[in-house]
């Protein structure tokens, strides 16, 4: 309950390594978190300092990243992040940011993006749900459109 959960903006690094593993599909891919600010001296906006994180997408969410995002794409990544040291024999350790993503999506602010829902794989214990009647049964006593009384211009 204790997790650090996060929301960053930024641009996808490398293509989504997809695998399909006992526990499920699993993809990765880096993204690239760059700050901007605004140069007083320069009047204008400057690049700050890019930060690198590894997003780690499990199940329909790792199928969905792979089939859906390409390198340079402007995203949007909430998860959980995990900071990793790891040292190795005779070098400095190394520090890395993990992102474990529950959602991510296109950054709609610097872009279009037309959604397709992903279809769902047809189980075989579970009968076709049949399909629900969407015809408004016909109702006598309810008004026309022809019947209704004029409404007024404003």
């Amino acid at each position: 309950m204790n997790e650090t959960m996060v929301c960053v903006v930024g641009n996808v690094a490398t293509p989504p390594a997809y695998r399909e593993l006992a526990a499920g599909p699993s993809a990765r891919f880096r993204l690239a978190v760059t700050s901007r600010y605004w140069d007083r001296e320069k009047s204008t906006w400057a690049d700050g300092h890019t930060n690198f994180f590894t997003v780690w997408a499990n199940r329909q969410l790792a199928a969905n990243a792979a089939a859906s995002l390409s390198v340079g794409d402007p995203v949007v990544v909430q998860g959980r992040l995990k900071v990793r040291t790891e040292a190795r024999e005779g070098q400095q350790s190394r520090a890395s940011a993990d992102i474990d993503a529950v959602a991510i999506g296109h950054d709609l602010s610097r872009g279009t993006s037309a959604f397709r829902r992903a279809g769902k794989p047809e189980s075989a214990s579970s009968p076709p749900r049949p399909e629900p009647d969407w015809e408004t049964p016909a109702d006598d006593t309810a008004p026309h459109l022809e019947q209704a009384e004029p409404v007024a211009a404003m």
